[in-house]
């Protein structure tokens, strides 16, 4: 227990340290929000990489995955890895940085202002941002009460309380800079925390050969009758697999958590070199815990699935590891969640300041105002996610643990198309925009009161959102091929920064007379 206790405060004091150390950093909006635009490769990378996994992805979704899917599961932190990190910092990252440096957006919301001159778009993408990230914060902390319960037989209000108040107070004095070197912190952590751990789990079940012949003599009638299908290249579901990937990896492209790390990035170089880094963390991170949670049914005399849910599968999968490695595995959750949790109540208290309140429901706002006001939201949106975290925990109400499921399909299916066309294509419109966001919104919403209606296939929160995202694709297109057409100075205006001639040395680039 002391060597549980002793690691937590000082890993605890390090994240706080890092706030203070970085506060001067955060003295103004662009400062607070973006960390002036000048985070190095490792640092964007990390950040990148600790906001996209959470204690969702390594209890939750490994846990449920790899007991519906067995080892293929893997395949959702492949996809992870190279849709998700590698395809979105190739497509996304360069001519993000480069369009909203010369907008001079620092929100997604802004930049659909100010890419498609409409003010009444940046209120609504302010909205769904505020409506659906509460929640998806909220669902951070599910992972956390089993294996604290595990490690230290704490309350869960008190693991939730204590793990939101030391994020807010790291994130409320440094902004993005402490945000980002503590995202880095914890994703070393992360890195070796998970292989460490998979090692582990291995040998006590005799090593990956012993553990995959055992996995093979698994048989569950309900899933499928054909023998060693858990142990099988896709599984015995890969159909709904396939639904799991492109939520989990094409997702990333439109939350605007994720996004908006391109935002803060420094140089050419920092992009090349953060795709890379963000990939290989993204392969081992995600690939490790779903390649971890693929053996969950080899426990399953530790867990009772029906009774006690998915989220019990890798904390019964944990519980005989040496009390060294249950600390360490309990600092690599956390480090989990907080990343995260940092990244998603920064995001959602300026995106509320900047996009909605400034501007709308107060005509101007100083800067100092506007961080101040941003730092008061950061508590109010922690408050209320710790609220809503405790409420479900204690109440079982299903009502937020489904609309929690929808957020991700509800945020990247509006965001994901619009943003994505916005940068490439001057053809893009206003009304197609107002499209992709109203079909994911109201398709994932009526996922939660009316998922009976659905067509089978698409009953599945995951595949619902998968669905959007796809749709949203298609749909922008065609609906900006038939609506009116954008102001020609707003789109040459937006595209002229692609134009400009920028001087590099010879070593990058060779010159006419060479």
């Amino acid at each position: 227990m002391m060597i549980k206790v002793l690691l937590l405060v000082v890993f605890f004091s390090i994240m706080i340290g890092v706030g203070y150390y970085c506060r001067k950093n955060a003295t103004d909006v662009n400062g607070f929000v973006l960390g002036g635009r000048s985070v190095g490769p490792w640092l964007t990378a990390f950040a990148y990489g600790t906001s996209y996994f959470s204690a969702v992805v390594f209890v939750g979704y490994a846990g449920q995955f790899g007991w519906k899917y067995g080892i293929a599961a893997t395949w959702a932190g492949i996809g992870n890895a190279l849709i998700g990190s590698l395809l979105a910092w190739a497509v996304l990252g360069r001519r993000t940085r480069v369009m909203t440096q010369h907008l001079s957006s620092r929100t997604m919301p802004e930049f659909f202002e100010r890419r498609f001159g409409s003010k009444s778009l940046k209120l609504a993408a302010s909205a769904v941002t505020f409506i659906f990230l509460i929640p998806y914060t909220a669902s951070l902390y599910n992972g956390l009460s089993r294996l604290f319960g595990m490690a230290f037989n704490i309350d869960y209000t008190v693991c939730v309380v204590v793990m939101a108040v030391l994020t807010g107070v790291y994130v409320i004095v440094g902004g993005y800079m402490a945000t980002a070197i503590n995202d880095f912190i914890q994703g070393i952590i992360m890195l070796f925390g998970i292989c460490a751990v998979i090692g582990f789990v291995l040998r006590s079940q005799g090593g990956f050969l012993e553990a995959l012949n055992g996995l093979a003599s698994v048989t569950d009638p309900e899933v499928s009758e054909i023998p060693g299908v858990f142990n099988s290249f896709f599984g015995p579901d890969p159909v709904n697999l396939l639904g799991v990937v492109i939520l989990t990896s094409l997702g990333t492209w439109g939350l605007p958590q994720m996004v908006q790390k391109f935002y803060a990035i420094r140089s050419e170089k920092s992009v090349e070199a953060g795709t890379v880094i963000s990939t290989l963390f993204a392969f081992v991170v995600a690939g490790g815990c779903y390649f971890l949670g693929g053996f969950g049914r080899l426990f399953s005399d530790r867990v009772d699935v029906a009774a006690e849910g998915y989220d019990a599968i890798v904390p019964a999968m944990l519980a005989g590891l040496p009390d060294l490695l249950i600390a360490v595995v309990v600092i690599l959750v956390l480090s989990a969640s907080m990343s995260t949790l940092s990244s998603l109540v920064l995001t959602s208290s300026s995106t509320l300041t900047i996009d909605f309140i400034n501007g709308t429901l107060v005509k101007e706002m100083k800067e100092k105002k506007q961080v101040f006001v941003m730092r008061c939201l950061i508590v109010v949106f922690i408050a209320i996610s710790v609220v809503i975290a405790i409420v479900q925990y204690r109440g079982g109400i299903t009502f937020i643990a489904q609309l929690m499921g929808v957020s991700w399909g509800a945020l990247a299916g509006a965001f994901l198309a619009p943003f994505l066309f916005g940068l490439y294509w001057k053809g893009t419109t206003k009304a197609a925009c107002w499209v992709s966001f109203l079909f994911s919104t109201i398709v994932m919403l009526l996922n939660i009161f009316l998922r009976s209606s659905f067509p089978r296939l698409l009953q599945s929160p995951i595949n619902a959102g998968a669905f959007c995202m796809i749709a949203g694709l298609i749909l922008v297109p065609l609906v900006s091929l038939v609506t009116k057409k954008p102001e020609k100075a707003l789109v040459d205006d937006a595209f002229s920064c692609y134009e400009r001639k920028v001087l590099v040395p010879q070593r990058d680039a060779l010159g006419e007379d060479a």
